[in-house]
């Protein structure tokens, strides 16, 4: 592979496969600085704005919170937070309306505005220099930011991975999707802040060549950089030919270096890292003024909005209050668009909220828009495969993809497709590949996703075993090990093997009950009839010899008691001769009780 700051450095610009030049209608927006809109009374803030996992939500239901002050805590450089739009009260955490074609809802956490916009405390700073790399890297993280090209993948885990293998930093302005125009104005009104923010990622990542990269159609923006520059020459702009999709990656490296990224392989394992000039802007304001990303540039634009421009747009804000605010004229046959007409998507509902996705909303009239076109067969032209910027094959994964089969679309590279809509804008039969690529994405994921966690529970289970049966040998293990000490010890007291002495034992004890046991005679006797019973004459013999013994020490012991008490009274008494007559009538009822028992 050549290398890269060759490659760079030679002033050389490449071409890639396909692409298109759609026309442009950036005009419509461009033309006026960015300005703020009035903030609603209420936000809908999901907790998921950014390709990875959603933090845990630290805030409950009636809390009241500050402007800036984080809703949700990551942890991992890939849970990014997000953070209160406004000061006011959470009223409600519980899904809501997503902003996604699906309609489908997600967690969001609702806050009610108090009018005051307080800020949470701030700790701005005014040198970057004197803070070092992991604490930038730490306060990007904190502060939310994502890429805001469009992945919205975490800016803070792309810095921290390419922090010391970076030799090409790459900072993209080529915006190159028709309508849009958020990026263009940014560098024209805010060319310092973009520039300072570019600064504070080249001394995170120590590149050899920084570059900004812009198509030629924005030559304004252009100037205006190069003005805030100063003369200064650690920065490099770099002007590109206006070609859709230029603004990729992939598509974006191949022009300024001829290098073209694998399939599966990232820009990284060839020393470039590239960020959007949006993000570059808000890793400058996280750093130096300590303000998380709140609010973003957004697009507004289509004929069906009559103050058409760019505005500053807090996150969470829902997508009907912005519309008013530009003199939306809302018609029930014309959709609006969340994106730009190639790579957007229609709104389901117009209540969904604006996040750190959201770069534009085009809301076209009939002269821009007309219904879908019936789908017609593949007439197998091809046009497809030659726009395609990375070289699929759309026809094909169309086919695969309707018949869901899986593993072709995977063998095709499905996953490569950048979702460009090249595609489907160039389809004779106005088939809707983009869509059918969409939804094959997201059965792929559901799909790995499922053999993730199947495989993560298949782990689970062979550890517990592994554990249970290493504990088993353990217990085992001592109590065999217990059981030789104390035969050890014994046999040190007493010369012989204890467990050899207690079988010797039982074995003897056995064999004595074995000898001494003996077998009763069983006495019979004949009765009157001849018949052969039990001779129970000794049992009944012993029954009355032991009945006789209790009546004998019974008689003692009343005699006892009668001495007792003619000892305790005088001879005169008159009570002795009444006692002693009771004495002896009890004694005789008892007596005759006794034999009348003997005679029955």
């Amino acid at each position: 592979m050549k290398d890269v700051l060759t490659a760079f450095n030679s002033g050389k610009l490449w071409d890639f496969h396909g692409g298109f030049h759609p026309p442009e209608m950036k005009s419509q927006s461009n033309q006026k600085p960015i300005k703020s809109i009035n903030l609603p009374r209420t936000f809908y803030v999901p907790v998921k704005q950014h390709s990875g996992v959603a933090g845990n939500i630290i805030v409950n239901i009636g809390d009241y919170v500050l402007k800036g002050q984080p809703l949700t805590q990551g942890q991992e450089l890939r849970s990014l937070p997000v953070h209160a739009p406004t000061s006011g009260k959470v009223i409600s955490i519980a899904p809501y309306v997503a902003a996604h074609p699906s309609g489908l809802s997600e967690l969001t956490i609702e806050i009610q505005a108090d009018g005051l916009d307080q800020w949470r405390e701030q700790f701005p700073i005014e040198n970057f220099l004197s803070q070092t790399p992991e604490q930038l890297i730490e306060r990007i993280y904190l502060a939310g930011i994502a890429g805001l090209g469009g992945a919205v993948f975490p800016s803070a885990a792309k810095i921290k991975t390419a922090e010391k293998s970076t030799k090409l930093l790459i900072i993209n302005g080529a915006e190159c999707e028709p309508y849009i125009t958020c990026d263009d104005r940014l560098m024209r009104d805010y060319p310092q802040d973009i520039i300072e923010g570019i600064r504070i990622l080249r001394y995170i990542l120590r590149p050899e060549k920084v570059v900004i990269a812009i198509e030629d159609n924005k030559l304004e923006a252009v100037n205006t950089l190069k003005q805030a520059l100063h003369g200064a020459n650690d920065i490099e702009i770099r002007v590109i030919p206006t070609k859709y999709p230029s603004g990729g990656a992939k598509q974006l490296i191949q022009i300024l270096t001829g290098i073209e990224i694998q399939s599966g392989q990232r820009s990284s394992s060839v020393g470039i890292l590239m960020h959007n000039v949006g993000t570059a802007f808000a890793i400058k304001r996280a750093v130096i003024n300590d303000e998380p990303l709140i609010e973003r540039v957004v697009t507004l634009t289509g004929d069906k909005i009559l103050n058409k421009g760019n505005r500053w747009v807090r996150l969470g804000t829902p997508v009907h209050h912005l519309l008013q605010q530009v003199d939306y004229n809302y018609d029930n046959r014309f959709p609006v668009f969340m994106g730009g007409p190639m790579m957007g998507f229609i709104l389901p509902n117009l209540n969904v909220p604006v996040t750190k996705t959201t770069n534009c909303l085009l809301a076209p009239d009939h002269f821009e828009y007309s219904p879908p076109i019936a789908e017609q067969s593949c007439i197998r032209c091809c046009a497809c495969s030659d726009v395609c910027p990375v070289k699929l094959m759309p026809q094909q994964l169309y086919w695969y993809a309707r018949s869901e089969d899986h593993e072709k679309t995977q063998e095709y590279s499905l996953t490569d497709c950048i979702e460009c809509g090249l595609c489907a804008y160039v389809c004779p039969s106005n088939i809707p590949l983009i869509q059918y690529f969409r939804q094959e994405k997201a059965k792929l994921w559901q799909i790995k996703q499922q053999e993730k966690k199947s495989e993560e529970a298949k782990i689970r289970f062979e550890n517990r075993q592994a554990r249970l049966n290493q504990e088993e040998q353990a217990r085992k293990a001592r109590t065999q090990r217990a059981a030789e000490l104390r035969r050890e010890e014994l046999a040190q007291q007493q010369g012989i093997d204890p467990v050899q002495a207690a079988l010797a034992r039982l074995k003897a004890k056995k064999l004595e009950t074995t000898n001494t046991l003996q077998v009763k005679e069983v006495k019979t006797l004949t009765n009157e009839k001849g018949e052969l019973l039990p001779d129970n004459r000794d049992i009944t013999a012993l029954r009355k010899a032991r009945r006789l013994s209790r009546q004998t020490e019974e008689n003692k012991a009343d005699t006892t008691t009668q001495r007792k008490l003619e000892t305790a009274l005088e001879p005169s008494d008159p009570k002795k001769a009444a006692i002693a007559a009771a004495i002896a009538r009890a004694k005789a009822r008892k007596t005759a009780q006794q034999h009348q028992r003997e005679n029955n």
